[in-house]
Order: C-alpha cells, then sequence, then structure tokens
C-alpha cells in the first residue's frame, strides 16, 4: 500500500507578510560546519519567524550523514515543510548573490520561501504498486491524497531505485493534468537508505510538494539540441527499434538515411555525429510546408539513441516508437545549448514578472563537460535575471513538460521559475 503524507498551507485571506527567498550554498565537507555555514549565510536569528518552505538539495558526498543533516538542518533553521533531494551535484546562490554549480563536489544549498497565499501539499508516494493507468484518474488522486483543485504547479523528485518511473510520472499527468510539474531523479550512492528529504525523513520512492493559491512554478525546459536533415516518417518499428524512415519519396533503414545526411555537414559537425547524436519525436505530427522546414511551433522530445544494428541498419531508441511518427536527428553541443537557452530564458523574462527564485535541475551530462567552463547554465539565468536566487541539482533525469504532458528527459535544464499567480503581463 502506498504511503502518503500530505501538509497543506490553507490560502490565508489576509497576510501581511511580505514575499521573500533567501538561499544559501556552502562547501564544507564537514556536516556540521555546512549547517553552520548557511545558517549564518541565512542570517538566522533566534526567535525568527518560520519559512512557509525550505528546499535543501546535498550532494551525495555527503550520503553516509543525510539521515543527520534534516535534523540538523530542521534544529537551526525554522521552516513549516521541508522537501529536497541528494543530486550527483548541486546548484546554489551564495553570500554575494552569485549563483554556482558544484559538480562532483560535496556542497549542500538551502533556500527558505516566504509564500504569503500560497497552498502547499506536500506528499511521499511508495512507488512499489502503482494505481492502474487505465482506471479511474480518481484512483491516483486518492492515492497521492492532495486536491488537483487547490494546485497549479508541482515540485517531484524521485529517488533513482524507484521502479516504474515513467509509468509514475504519466499517473501523475493523468490525475493532475492542469499541474506542472517539475523536478528530477536524484542522484545515486552506495548507502543503505534513499536520496529523498521530506521534512526530518530521508526516503526512497518519490516525494513532491503541489503548489497553489497565490503561487505557481512556471517551467521552462532546455533540451539543447538542433536538428540536421530532414523531417522523417516512421515506415517500420518493433517497440523502441526503428527499422524504416522515409521522407518524401525517400526510403531506407535510419542508417542509410544518416549516411546522406552526413554528406551535407561540415567535418566540425560530423565529429559531433559520433558522440553527440540524437532523435527528435515529434509530439504531434505536423504538416509540413513547401520548404520541408517544420513549424515554429512544432515539439520534439529528444530521445538518446541507444544501439546500431550494423547488419539491418536499424537503430535503438531511448522512447517507444511507432508507425507514422516524424523524427528529425538532433546534434548537441556547448554553443546550440547555449543559444536554445538563451532564446527560452528570455521569453520567459519578457512575458512574466520578476521572478521569486529559479530553480535548475540539470543533467550531469551538462555543466562544464558541455560548456568547457563552470557555471554555464546558472550564468545564462544570470545575464536575464540579475538578482534572482538560484537552486537546485544535478539529475540523474530530469522532468518537465514538453507540448503539454510532462516527461523524463536527459541531457536537458528543466528550469522553474517561482511567480505569483497572476495574469502574465506581456511586454513588447
Amino acid at each position: 500500500m502506498a504511503r502518503r503524507f500530505s501538509l497543506p498551507l490553507p490560502f490565508p485571506r489576509r497576510s501581511t507578510t511580505a514575499a521573500s527567498c533567501r538561499s544559501a550554498l556552502s562547501q564544507n565537507v564537514s556536516l556540521e560546519a555546512a549547517v553552520a555555514e548557511l545558517v549564518a549565510a541565512l542570517q538566522i536569528k533566534r526567535g525568527a519567524p518560520s519559512a512557509d518552505l525550505a528546499l535543501v538539495f546535498c550532494s551525495t558526498a555527503y550520503a553516509s550523514d543525510l539521515q543527520r543533516l534534516m535534523p540538523l538542518l530542521r534544529q537551526a533553521i525554522p521552516a513549516q515543510h521541508w522537501i529536497g533531494c541528494a543530486g550527483g551535484g548541486v546548484v546554489g546562490t551564495d553570500t554575494t548573490g552569485q549563483p554556482h554549480e558544484l559538480e562532483h563536489k560535496p556542497g549542500i544549498s538551502v533556500t527558505l520561501l516566504q509564500l504569503p497565499g500560497a497552498n502547499l501539499q506536500l506528499f511521499q508516494l511508495d512507488a512499489g504498486q502503482l494505481p492502474d493507468l487505465d482506471g479511474p484518474s480518481q484512483q491516483w488522486v486518492d492515492w497521492v491524497g492532495a486536491d488537483p483543485e487547490a494546485a497549479t504547479s508541482m515540485l517531484l523528485f524521485v529517488d533513482p531505485g524507484c521502479p516504474g518511473i515513467n509509468d509514475l510520472i504519466s499517473g501523475l499527468d493523468y490525475a493532475y493534468p492542469q499541474v506542472s510539474k517539475v523536478g528530477g531523479i536524484a542522484g545515486q550512492h552506495s548507502a543503505s537508505h534513499g536520496s529523498l528529504f521530506l521534512n526530518d525523513q530521508v526516503l526512497d520512492g518519490a516525494v513532491g510538494c503541489l503548489i497553489g493559491g497565490a503561487w505557481r512554478i512556471d517551467p521552462v525546459v532546455a533540451q539543447g539540441c538542433r536538428p540536421i536533415g530532414p523531417v522523417f516518417e516512421v515506415e517500420q518499428a518493433d517497440r523502441n527499434v526503428v527499422q524504416r524512415l522515409s521522407c518524401k519519396e525517400r526510403a531506407g533503414t535510419p542508417v542509410a538515411c544518416l549516411q546522406t545526411i552526413l554528406e551535407t555537414l561540415t567535418p566540425k559537425e560530423r565529429e559531433l555525429v559520433r558522440h553527440s547524436l540524437f532523435l527528435g519525436v515529434a509530439k504531434t505530427n505536423f504538416q509540413l510546408p513547401a520548404n520541408g522546414e517544420p513549424p515554429s511551433d512544432a515539439a520534439f522530445l529528444v530521445r538518446n539513441l541507444i544501439g546500431v544494428d550494423p547488419r539491418t541498419g536499424s537503430v535503438a531508441v531511448g522512447e517507444r516508437m511507432r508507425v507514422g511518427q516524424q523524427v528529425q536527428f538532433q546534434l548537441r553541443d556547448g554553443d546550440t545549448s547555449r543559444q536554445e537557452q538563451e532564446q527560452l530564458l528570455g521569453a520567459q523574462q519578457r512575458q512574466q514578472p520578476q521572478p521569486l527564485a529559479a530553480l535548475l535541475f540539470a543533467c550531469l551530462g551538462r555543466g562544464e563537460g558541455l560548456y568547457g567552463t563552470a557555471d554555464g547554465d546558472v550564468k545564462a539565468c544570470r545575464k536575464l535575471f540579475s538578482s534572482v536566487p538560484v537552486a537546485g541539482a544535478f539529475c540523474n533525469g530530469e522532468i518537465g513538460p514538453v507540448a503539454g504532458a510532462t516527461h523524463l528527459h536527459g541531457y536537458t535544464a528543466s528550469w522553474g521559475f517561482l511567480l505569483p499567480n497572476e495574469e502574465p503581463q506581456a511586454q513588447p
């Protein structure tokens, strides 16, 4: 039976509390010293009012100490609700207001949020036995134990040992279809406990926080790829193996189609094909214009190419495929990722007011390995949001929406911008 844990923070009719966000980052290898640094940076004073929500992200370098972390933090920092996860690295904002990405090294990030008028519903899920995806959605709502009508957004963190992660995400979409979901798969470690935090507990399975009332989270998903070659249609497929593609009058195996594309690429692009080639799978089919370019609103879900059969020319994809789907080969590099992310974040900045906080859940395949320098993703955010605190984690998979449905991604930056729940004011 699923374990459920729900703590709603009622929507107050009136509040004199001002919204605020305080964020701190420590790199101290000693757990006690790191907590002391965080308390000092957050300027916690005796008798200080409790934050509505505290977000905690820590490196798996502290794996053996995770069960001590939350009691230490809760004893020193007043907050009503706590949620977070361990990751392969952390994202946080230092005492000078500068965000940093700490990859493969010790780090703890704590963010305290005062959210007047918010409705917060925290939950814990034991995903060993999921409700039926073919049954009524109310079964999923009852399993989670949180009210869909009181929420517009969800933070979701999943332990890497959790079974059926894609089914879990699909089920939460089924139960909470109007709720935008952002988060990630926590980091792996060798300790005997899980990687998720909920109040003073360290858990496995999944934990989440539904946010509603006066606040919401706007998702921005940057997959960081650019298309190469034409849009193809899948002619033959068996589960996740694509056997034959077609484009207008041309048809052939995926390998043959790719070889034709290689002839049009530069030497640098051909080199990228060797280690940074992906397949974009269209979320919904579209009518190709005369120039063969997909329309600007076409949404592709970027998926790994996980195997090639040189005998048949087939390719295995990290997604179940079906005949008739439209696909396009994709390349990922630092310049492409940077340009795409700046474009997406720029659109977010133009359309919405200044966020209270920015949350980043990024793949460990990004960071310095992708950009060649540290803090690549947070620098893009800082250019447009000059004073917004940034926090988050490097994940084993990133959770965020594409074309209205939530997906588990790889090599992606899944952003969440915490905003007052007002009508957006578009700027020219």
